[in-house]
């Protein structure tokens, strides 16, 4: 697939143009210099045709960890076919700039000049200054105005070969796909069929969120995990902003992380730290699998009780990640009867040790996330169920609401990723918090659901309702 990199300095519009691209508003803008700082990677169509967009980092001598982005950046701009490097059009042309252009030249044969910011007729005589960089391919633009972009995806979709134009169902819009649908005769076996098929594709996909307050090593795991240097590591704190995803294929399935920004307390949560947290939801509510990045060399905190929480709000798999554990400040046992009393509505999360900077253990935590999204997409035949429940029940009665008997007639499981369960009841409102969490105990001493939450909620028959209706 051909690649295409945005480079330039922060704040010249590399992530307004790559949401244009992209067709919608992926990455976070904002005029804050420097808000893009690790290389984000979207699969674009470009008349009909794919690609591969690079929105990298703004490259600026600062501090270290701009010389880190500035690094990542230039590597991407080393690996793709197309660069396009990005200049501010309001703007006098800067040496270094033009440094860094002659630079890239020598890397890049496809190089274009982008000069942005150019709105109008007027802002057009700045553009003759840029002439000193000698480019091939100029192209000035207005991304927030949409001018010129038509020109510059022209020149792209150039570069493009026919053989990646993107298969179409031969229907010419939605509608017209249904109906040729609805013009096929499906036996039900057929129907079976489809929907065992769908189902092994989604669960060949599993979403992986990287979870945790700033500086415990998020985006260190994400580089060991994935064998990249995907993510900006640095010891400042809040280093990662936009969330980075990085996709690996491991024993036949697709495992795509996403390391999301590190989530302060929400009184310092400020600028554009506050679209890094609506981005972080945005991702858990696609996440299948949390890894919750605890630093073992230090005191838990109740932030990192507060991000739990969004694990549990999401319903989402779980693995407790206890990173940096050759600095461990406690034994073992110790740490995780810590994490076990703190974090009892993760009771079901396994805890593995690891050390992402050394990268010991980070090959078991692939494994661990497979067996843990099996346990998430399970579903427990309907007669294996009822037989659990009804065993539960015989063991230890439903209590009475007041003198008046509470019946379970049976259970089904009606979704899964997370298993949930239905108690078919007489009284559902009856059922106490307690005995959901003893019948949650009892199915997981029967089936292997080590790793994701289960959902058990009882509710009347319709017949019943019926009645009292």
């Amino acid at each position: 697939m051909i690649t295409i990199a945005l480079v330039g300095k922060p704040n010249v519009g590399k992530s307004s143009l790559f949401n244009r691209l992209c067709k919608q508003r992926d990455a976070i803008i904002s005029e804050v210099s420097g808000t893009t700082r690790d290389v984000k990677r979207r699969v674009i169509e470009i008349d009909d045709k794919e690609a591969l967009l690079y929105d990298t980092g703004g490259i600026e001598d600062r501090d270290e960890i701009f010389d880190e982005v500035k690094k990542k950046s230039i590597q991407a701009a080393a690996e793709a076919d197309i660069v396009l490097f990005m200049v501010d059009g309001k703007e006098y042309p800067q040496e270094a700039d033009r440094k860094l252009f002659f630079q890239l030249q020598k890397i890049s044969k496809n190089i274009a000049l982008v000069i942005n910011k150019v709105d109008n007729e007027k802002m057009k005589e700045m553009v003759y200054e840029y002439t000193s960089f000698g480019a091939k391919n100029v192209f000035d633009i207005s991304v927030s105005h949409n001018i010129g972009v038509n020109n510059l995806i022209k020149w792209l979709s150039s570069f493009i070969p026919d053989t990646h134009k993107i298969v179409s169902s031969g229907a010419e819009n939605e509608d017209d796909f249904l109906d040729f649908i609805d013009d096929i005769d499906i036996e039900e076996e057929d129907e079976q069929i489809i929907e065992e098929t769908n189902e092994q594709e989604e669960a060949n996909k599993i979403n992986i969120a990287i979870l945790g307050r700033p500086n415990v090593g998020k985006s260190s795991l994400l580089n060991s995990l994935t064998g990249t240097e995907r993510s900006v590591v640095s010891p400042i704190a809040g280093t990662t902003i936009d969330p980075v995803d990085e996709t690996i294929f491991y024993n036949d399935k697709e495992l795509t992380f996403v390391d999301t920004a590190g989530i302060r307390k929400r009184g310092k949560i400020e600028g554009i730290e506050k679209f890094a947290l609506m981005r972080s939801k945005d991702m858990l509510e696609r996440s299948d699998v949390a890894l919750l990045v605890l630093d073992a060399s230090e005191d838990f905190t109740e932030q990192d009780e507060r991000i739990a929480g969004l694990i549990q709000e999401y319903k989402l798999a779980c693995i407790i990640v206890l990173n940096k554990y050759d600095k461990a400040k406690a034994e073992y046992k110790e740490l995780v009867d810590e994490i076990r009393y703190r974090y009892k509505f993760l009771s079901y999360a396994p805890v593995i040790t690891v050390s992402a900077l050394s990268k010991k253990r980070i090959h078991k935590v692939n494994d661990l996330i497979l067996e843990v999204f099996e346990n998430y997409c399970k579903r427990i035949p309907t007669s294996r169920l009822n037989e659990i429940i009804k065993e539960a029940t015989i063991k230890h009665h439903i209590p009475t609401d007041k003198g008046k008997v509470v019946k379970f007639y049976f259970a089904v499981q009606y979704k899964a990723k997370p298993p949930q369960i239905a108690l078919i009841s007489n009284r559902p409102e009856s059922v106490h918090f307690s005995y959901y969490r003893y019948l949650e105990n009892r199915l997981r001493e029967s089936v292997e659901l080590t790793g994701t939450p289960v959902i058990i909620k009882a509710k009347k028959r319709k017949s019943d309702e019926e009645e009292q209706a």
